[in-house]
């Protein structure tokens, strides 16, 4: 068989990566793919994974099933009390995610990854496996707005506290620690404005006060940045983004070490059921494939026109890391690779609240190229209004202390010619 598999001892519910993790050795074992040690990045995004069947795929397979047949009732018991490792149940173990799994692990350089069905879910999952009512957590006022709605409004239901802080001032991170805080939550960069933060810093801050931070991956990517190696605990991923890359599919992950995976996560998943299906988990898993080559080219497009952007007369603001004039821009470089990533936002110039939806509207109502959506990180590029999209449940105070103004447009930039992106936003900017 291709790609002989190499002896292992996985832990019960096999999520972990061969990356250092030694659990605890358990009766059977699923196979890894036998790959160098020190295979790098690109190569562990097309090879990384679980080994051919029998059969000899070069692609991998797809496992649509429900349940897994057991040899006898003893085996069976023995799987289910996860004394002996195996797929049982699709629920919580499947091939297919696994393999999607195992290589997203791979990409972010942790222990081990468990797939959720959603971005959303998989901060659901990390919220109810790792906290209680009482708890508190510290969390940047920038993030996504469906995260401010999930940890304000509805973990607040049920007693667990959030402070909203500044995305970029370490000042009042710690200032908002209480004795009760668990966990400091942060996405870098923020969507839409694409705020930097400093990882290491929140790590320490965090580590310093026996929390643990998460960190939400989705705008970079690994081929941009690996906040663990910047000492995150938690990497958060919406797969819908640029892991699948051509916005085919929900899908969500978790990425931490195996320890957590294993013994934090997965009982709460079995339990609750928040899975990642495996034609979901197939498709992201082929599509980081290519994840390093879409973004370099995503990159470099968005560079440009983020660029053209500034220089437009018709540009107030132009919100791009790439850009000299972020304020965290060197910081951004350093973390990032010394890439900006593919998102770019920018404020209409003239446009106050009172007229910034429809100058904003305008110019979005006048692209005959890009996609009027909200989703990200897709091949074609995607242009949205954030304070009536992605963030349009937020309160108008929430959004004004988050920065999301009625003027400001958010473009995604995908793998179209760059010229022809400049030329359809110009429609509309020349025109206002």
């Amino acid at each position: 068989m291709t790609n002989a598999s190499k002896p292992t001892s996985p832990s019960a519910t096999g999520h972990e990566v061969a990356s250092g993790a030694k659990p605890a050795a358990k009766v059977g074992g699923i196979p890894r793919v036998n790959l160098p040690e020190d295979a790098r990045l690109d190569t562990l995004a097309v090879r990384e994974g679980l080994p051919a069947t029998p059969w000899g795929e070069n692609s991998e397979a797809l496992f649509i099933t429900s349940s897994f047949i057991h040899p006898d009732a003893a085996t069976a018991a023995r799987r289910f009390a996860n004394e002996e490792e195996a797929f049982v149940y699709s629920r919580f173990s499947n091939p297919t995610v696994m393999m999607m799994e195992r290589r997203l692990a791979a990409l972010e350089g942790t222990e081990a990854c468990i797939g959720t069905s959603s971005g959303m879910s998989a901060i659901m999952l990390l919220v109810m496996g790792l906290l209680k009512a009482g708890d508190h957590v510290v969390c940047s006022r920038s993030v996504f707005g469906s995260t401010i709605k999930l940890l304000q409004g509805e973990f607040g239901k049920f007693g667990v506290q959030t402070t909203f802080v500044s995305q970029t001032d370490l000042s009042e991170w710690k200032a908002a620690l209480q004795p009760n805080t668990k966990l400091l939550f942060a996405e870098t960069p923020t969507n839409p404005l694409t705020e930097v933060c400093d990882v290491a810093a929140l790590a320490e801050i965090a580590h310093g006060h026996g929390a643990l931070l998460a960190v939400d991956n989705c705008f970079a990517s690994p081929a941009l940045q690996r906040p663990a190696q910047m000492g995150a605990d938690f990497i958060i991923h919406s797969g819908t983004k640029y892991l699948d890359g051509q916005g085919r599919v929900i899908a969500g992950a978790i990425c931490g070490s195996a320890k957590h995976i294993d013994e934090v996560f997965t009982p709460v998943m079995r339990s609750v059921g928040m899975s990642l299906s495996p034609f979901n988990a197939w498709v992201v898993l082929k599509g980081m494939e290519t994840l390093s080559v879409r973004m370099k080219a995503q990159t470099a497009g968005a560079a440009q026109l983020a660029e053209w952007l500034e220089a437009h007369p018709a540009i107030e603001r132009v919100y791009y890391p790439g850009l000299k004039s972020h304020p965290q821009h060197e910081l951004a470089m350093r973390q990032q690779g010394g890439q900006g990533g593919a998102v770019v936002s920018f404020i209409v110039k003239g446009a106050s609240e009172d007229n910034g939806r429809a100058a904003a509207f305008h110019v979005i109502d006048h692209t005959r190229i890009c996609s009027i959506t909200a989703n990200l990180g897709d091949t074609k590029t995607t242009i949205t209004h954030p304070a009536s999209t992605s963030h349009g449940r937020l309160t108008e105070a929430q959004r004004q202390a988050a920065g999301i103004t009625q003027g400001l447009i958010r473009v995604a930039v995908g793998l179209e010619d760059i010229e022809d992106l400049k030329a359809d936003l110009a429609r509309g900017l020349n025109s206002l």
